[in-house]
């Protein structure tokens, strides 16, 4: 497992244990942390999943691609360099203990 820190826009913190395999999507899904939706499920069609990755840890992750990269154009919170879908970041032990940003709104 692997511990990941939901941070909401208004501050709150939800620390969560995330299986190594599953997705920041999956993870927050799962452990009912709010601030995402991911309403697809996790196939790449909706951008309610989208997350702003801590800029100290995003070397860590491995990059957007074409596909995920033309879905962020959809989120409906500002986009940032930080900017990625929850359900296209694959949980790896080297993202232990990262922190995690959600936007203010979803849809």
């Amino acid at each position: 497992m692997v511990w990941i820190t939901y941070i909401a826009a208004d501050g709150a913190r939800s620390r969560v244990d995330v299986p190594g395999g599953s997705n920041l999507m999956m993870g927050a899904i799962q452990n009912n942390v709010r601030g995402i939706d991911g309403e697809c499920g996790g196939c790449l069609s909706c951008a309610t999943c989208h997350v702003y990755l801590d800029p100290a840890w995003q070397e860590r992750v491995a990059p957007a691609d074409a596909m995920e990269t033309e879905m962020l154009e959809a989120v409906v919170a500002e986009r940032r360099p930080t900017s990625r879908l929850g359900c296209q970041v694959r949980i790896t032990p080297d993202l232990d203990g990262m922190p995690v940003h959600l936007p203010e709104t979803q849809s």
